[in-house]
């Protein structure tokens, strides 16, 4: 069988070594005679995976013994209105920076929360220009840009924009915004585990689990114990961050599978040299893209303000529609997949999670400048 160089934004490329160790143990899990979807989730069997994949992101991340490591369903999407269910109470301005569509969808979900609460919802940054379709995102704001309300219950970001190709703290002049001593909330679903992380700058962080750490139906919150403390009790308990925190994330039946899978891929990770390393690699294949755009400015245009381009999603044009698709198709004849750009958007993406193999950077950087030959 051959593998295609998948370049998909998410459900996105898993490391083959995850994949091959799921192959491996598919049908009899540790000697137990059946799968690990098989088992009972309080069960000894799956119950150590289940907390070995807790130990291994508090090992690679350094998480302070005072956060709690979650697995919660819904995706990130239900994260954008379980975080306004628990942290915004009668009275209260949550405040939200937007750099993108994820940024967009998550302030839609908390105005509706903060209205039915007695609360507000608030933009306290917004880099967007233009409307309707033709809006634009192309670069995150300087801290000076970013004004919170005072005694805000939160502050939200989006650190990585997966469709726009935006993303935070990739140079020291774009860093994470001030607060004014709110917690910090942040959406990492597409740049979650590329490096490292002082998790103690944050209340909240929260990530989909299927662009970068595994497959989708996990979502990954790591959270202060002071932040969940406060969350809301008068909403349903299956929505109360502190119920999973109580019940280690096995107060009802957890999508299993899925975090066998996490599990896996947090062990290759940590075979990969933890994070310095990863960090060390994703720099180097996004730093090979853009220095191919930038080399043939005419033809590749990225939009993105350089201070702020992603490090996980590379996004730029060609000089038309037509040449997108073809550079496309021929791409995926050259086993190169996942590279169209989001349909709100055009034009060309590339994401280059963690398990995107530099070589297969490589052939695509090869074949770009290739195809400038003829445009």
């Amino acid at each position: 069988m051959s593998r295609v160089m998948n370049f998909n934004a998410g459900p996105a490329a898993l490391p083959l070594p995850a994949l091959e160790r799921a192959r491996d143990e598919l049908v009899d899990f540790a000697g137990s005679g059946m799968s690990v979807m098989e088992h009972s989730h309080r069960g000894k069997e799956y119950e150590k995976v289940h907390d070995e994949a807790i130990a291994l992101l508090r090992d690679l991340l350094g998480v302070p013994a005072s956060y709690e490591v979650l697995f919660l369903q819904g995706g990130a999407s239900q994260m954008f209105a379980q975080i306004p269910m628990n942290l915004i109470h009668e009275g209260d301005v949550a405040d939200y920076v937007v750099t993108g569509a994820w940024g967009e969808k998550a302030f839609s979900e908390a105005k509706v929360v903060a209205a039915l609460a007695g609360a507000e919802a608030r933009v306290a940054c917004s880099t967007g220009s233009g409307e309707g379709k033709e809006k634009s995102y192309v670069r995150v704001p300087q801290r000076s840009e970013v004004n919170p309300t005072p005694r805000s219950a939160y502050l939200h970001v989006t650190s990585n924009e997966t469709i726009h190709g935006v993303e935070f703290e990739v140079d020291p002049s774009r860093p994470f915004p001030a607060t004014g001593g709110a917690p910090l909330v942040a959406d990492m679903s597409s740049d979650f585990l590329w490096r490292k992380l002082d998790v103690s700058r944050f209340g909240l962080v929260y990530a989909g689990a299927q662009k970068n750490i595994g497959p989708s139906g996990v979502v990954v919150v790591i959270a202060s114990q002071e932040v969940i403390a406060k969350g809301r009790k008068d909403i349903p308990k299956i929505f109360q961050l502190r119920t999973a925190a109580e019940n280690r994330s096995l107060y009802n039946t957890p999508p299993t599978f899925g975090i066998y899978m996490v599990r896996n891929v947090l062990a290759w990770l940590k075979d990969q040299g933890g994070l310095d390393a990863m960090e060390k690699r994703n720099r180097a294949k996004a730093a090979r893209l853009y220095g191919v755009i930038d080399a043939h400015p005419t033809f590749y245009k990225c939009p993105v303000e350089k201070q702020s381009r992603s490090v996980m999603n590379v996004v730029f044009r060609l000089p038309s529609e037509a040449q997108e698709e073809a550079f496309v198709a021929e791409a995926k004849t050259r086993n190169m997949v996942g590279l169209k750009g989001h349909r709100s958007v055009g034009g060309i993406r590339v994401s280059t999670y963690n398990a995107v193999e530099p070589a297969w950077v490589e052939a695509l950087a090869s074949f770009m400048q290739e195809f400038t030959k003829r445009g």
